[in-house]
């Protein structure tokens, strides 16, 4: 099937990327293999953390499938995007079809793109992870490859008003070595593996960064135990815990 959709994307992502200046850095991409299936596996701290995570694999020219709430399959304008992309709809309701549609793609030699923590993490460090990433990778019999993203959350994160116009902001990308699922006895295993990874990544993303806080104010996206003012990995997990208490209208 003829790519009609995505490469049209990418390019007006990149012209707006250069528009705004965005300090690119992208390492390990030579890590995501040139053909057959595989699971980017990412944290998450960025309502645009798809956007971004997906330039991981551009150096391999692959186009990553990334599953995403289904609500956004029937948005009006990002719906035909999301479905020309032939990104992968997630129906909590109904998990099992999605599940199967994901480990369908990556036994068509598809990478598919997978926040494992679920939502987006308001402490910015890397929460619990659902199995979800690794059990699909051990099915497909495919490697899932950590990805650590940072500086995305100074665009548009959960709690913050977007800045995506915002100028000249450090964005990190890296890409960890491949994990073998047939070196794991159980998806739980390669869970708690990939967790620890996704940290010492995220954390070495963090100590690389180029870009400190301009003063008090400006600690907000940084970590709590980076001198930020974010909330701390319990205080996020209250507030998430808050909010879907919250009736809704």
């Amino acid at each position: 099937m003829p790519e009609l959709v995505y490469p049209p994307v990418i390019a007006a992502a990149k012209t707006m990327f250069r528009v705004l200046d965005l300090k690119i850095t992208v390492d390990g991409d030579h890590h995501v293999p040139r053909t057959g299936g595989a699971v980017l596996a990412s944290n998450h701290v960025s309502y645009l953390d798809f956007i971004f995570c997906g330039l991981g694999a551009l150096e391999s020219k692959r186009l990553v499938r990334f599953m995403a709430k289904d609500s956004v399959f029937r948005h009006r304008v990002s719906g035909p995007l999301m479905r020309g992309m032939r990104h992968i709809p997630v129906d909590r309701r109904a998990g099992a079809e999605s599940y199967a549609a994901a480990v369908g793609a990556l036994r068509d030699g598809e990478v598919v793109g997978v926040f494992p923590e679920a939502t987006i993490s308001r402490s910015f460090t890397v929460k619990e992870l659902k199995s979800g990433a690794t059990r699909m990778a051990r099915e497909a019999g495919v490697p899932v490859l950590p990805v650590a993203l940072w500086g995305t959350q100074r665009l548009w994160t959960k709690g913050r008003p977007r800045t995506l116009t915002r100028r000249h902001t450090p964005i990190t990308i890296l890409v960890g070595e491949p994990m073998d699922p047939s070196a794991y006895p159980d998806a739980g295993a390669m869970s708690a593996d990939l967790r620890s990874r996704l940290h010492a990544l995220v954390d070495r993303a963090q100590r690389e960064y180029p870009d400190r806080p301009s003063g008090p104010e400006d600690r907000w996206w940084l970590p709590a135990h980076l001198d930020g003012t974010a909330p701390t990995l319990e205080e996020a997990a209250a507030l998430d815990a808050a909010g879907r208490r919250t009736p809704t209208a």
